[in-house]
């Protein structure tokens, strides 16, 4: 399955603009809204690694920043000798929002992977298994 070229493009794009000082790890993602749309961003990192953002959740951010909030399909491209998926931080952040994404890795030399989300990231945790609580009643 080949990749969209329009998502595949706008990934190339943002990667430009990572911000990965300490790492040097440049990734771009862009991201396909269920009602249309791309949207894209690129890894932040800090000083403090653990208030690093990955690219996945930038573009994801993003988008929900937009008003969307659903999503069809996404593209991470980054400078690696293979395709890399996403963190299993960022499979869970994007299951949240699209349990079955479709999602293309890329590297800079062009080849690419295929993935579902949900096969990425099995027996995931959701909202359907956190309770809900009952309606109160008008008083």
């Amino acid at each position: 399955m080949k990749p969209p070229q329009d998502l595949l493009s706008e990934a190339i794009k943002a990667r430009k603009h990572a911000y990965a000082p300490y790492s040097g790890f440049k990734v771009g993602a862009a991201l396909r809204g269920s009602v249309g749309g791309i949207f894209s961003g690129c890894n932040v990192e800090n000083a403090s690694f653990g208030l690093t953002i990955c690219a996945e959740r930038t573009t994801v951010c993003t988008a929900v920043a937009a008003g969307i909030r659903t999503f069809t399909q996404m593209l991470i491209v980054a400078d690696s000798d293979t395709p890399c998926p996403p963190c299993g931080a960022c499979r869970q952040f994007l299951f949240e929002f699209a349990p079955n994404l479709e999602l293309w890795v890329a590297n800079l030399s062009g080849e690419t992977k295929f993935y579902r989300l949900c096969d990425l990231l099995p027996e995931a945790f959701g909202p359907d298994f956190i309770p809900m609580p009952a309606p109160k009643k008008p008083s």
